[in-house]
């Protein structure tokens, strides 16, 4: 992709972006848009569509470039090279493909599969002599397959994608932090200056936040039979270690305890628990657990924030209303985008992390925005052995995925004329 086509789909996402704050803010208090607003939509539109003939033009352009051709000096020589270590498939067309040249090169008078020592995937010193053992008896899975099971364990309502996350190529990184407000007693602040007199000096309260790469391992043997079936391998094994790696990183993300592990947004001290209401019966919500979660939301964090509901919940949103208005809208022309469709605007996502109905955390409001993750360079690292399991005729699969992650503030936030503390973490509590 040329850098004007990547400018262009940025500018692309900006005006969507735009257009959908403002229906959203629209459908979180109720009404139709202003005519301010109406023509706001409508001038993002406009650009939208200018934008999106600028990217059809460029990608014409870059299709015509293409097919042109190239022309070669006279003088001018090509060298010729494998390219096969540029190839992040290392020439398989599929995992079963590979797990099939896996199983054929670890056997004992097994032929072994060229491909399986390109680039990364070469052979080392093994426990015993034998060169149809890779490295420490087994093969590195090829970067190709590893990227799909990363990708496949961020799909549906992954919350990793929603954290402000940080590739590291090392094992930890430290950023500085400022969790100091513009109402508070210390940090950078402004006072008002009488004439000729000394000013009030200020200086910034930073303070600093380690974070240290956690592993995350799945280790899966498979018999020699399952190997044999290539085409269903290829689709049955990444799916289930992206499965696991997924819910494990997820749960981590909302509960870890901190102890080789991440620590949980739910786990630090910045979360708050908004109580039931007087006499409120056991599974139920009401109008009043909903706006009292909004209302302990930093600014800032409504667009930007998701509810986290478990399923038993769902029937107990339908019939609220804040006066006339439904506040839950189900898949509807009015919630696209979420399947679960919106409560009070925002999208919903049905989790099984979420506690049982009318227990604490039952349903939750997260801007995960506030949440700072590291994960290891290059995803999941990936490997074989026919070693570990000989003696039971498997050869072992294994999957790591590094990562650590803690909320970016330590404290919920005091406000400036107000006596509730406000959270990007808010649970609804057991009722």
């Amino acid at each position: 992709m040329s850098k004007q086509l990547r400018e262009l789909m940025a500018r692309k996402a900006k005006h969507v972006g735009a257009m959908r704050a403002i229906t959203d803010k629209a459908a979180a208090e109720g009404r139709d848009l202003t005519d301010d607003e109406d023509a706001s939509f409508n001038a993002e539109k406009a650009a939208l569509d200018r934008c999106s003939a600028a990217i059809q033009r460029e990608e014409a352009l870059i299709e015509a470039e293409r097919s042109a051709g190239v022309v070669i000096p006279d003088g001018a020589h090509i060298t010729v090279t494998d390219n096969g270590e540029n190839d992040q498939a290392r020439g398989f067309k599929s995992f079963g493909e590979f797990a099939m040249a896996v199983r054929q090169g670890s056997q004992r008078n097994g032929s072994l599969d060229q491909r399986l020592v390109i680039g990364a995937a070469a052979p080392g010193a093994g426990t015993y002599a034998n060169e149809g053992s890779g490295a420490d008896g087994g093969f590195l899975i090829p970067p190709a397959f590893s990227s799909d099971i990363f990708t496949l364990s961020l799909e549906g309502d992954a919350l990793l994608p929603m954290t402000d996350g940080t590739e590291v190529g090392g094992n930890g990184m430290t950023f500085p932090k400022d969790e100091t407000t513009p109402w508070g007693t210390d940090g950078v602040r402004a006072y008002w200056q009488a004439e000729a007199t000394q000013a009030n000096a200020s200086k910034p309260k930073l303070g600093t936040t380690t974070m240290r790469l956690h592993k995350l391992m799945g280790l899966t043997p498979v018999t020699d039979e399952l190997l044999e079936d290539a085409n269903a391998l290829g689709s049955y094994l990444p799916g289930l270690l992206a499965r696991s790696i997924r819910w494990k990183t997820d749960e981590a993300v909302l509960f870890g305890s901190g102890a080789g592990q991440p620590v949980g947004a739910f786990s630090g001290s910045a979360a708050v628990v908004v109580g039931k209401e007087a006499g409120q019966a056991a599974q139920t919500v009401v109008l009043a657990n909903i706006t009292k979660m909004i209302a302990r939301l930093p600014p800032g964090s409504f667009p930007k924030s998701y509810w986290l509901i478990t399923p038993d919940a769902l029937p107990s949103l339908f019939g609220l209303t804040l006066g006339n208005y439904p506040i839950y809208l189900p898949v509807s022309a009015g919630a696209q985008g979420s399947p679960y469709g919106t409560l009070m605007g925002r999208p919903i996502l049905v989790s099984q992390h979420a506690a049982a109905f009318s227990s604490q955390g039952d349903i939750s409001l997260v801007d995960l925005s506030y949440y700072r993750t590291i994960t290891k360079a290059g995803g999941v690292q990936t490997a074989t052995s026919m070693h570990l399991y000989f003696d039971a005729d498997a050869t072992a699969f294994r999957a790591i995925f590094r990562v650590d992650g803690q909320p970016k503030i330590a404290n919920p936030i005091a406000q400036a004329k107000g006596s509730s503390t406000l959270s990007p973490f808010i649970q609804l509590g057991a009722r």
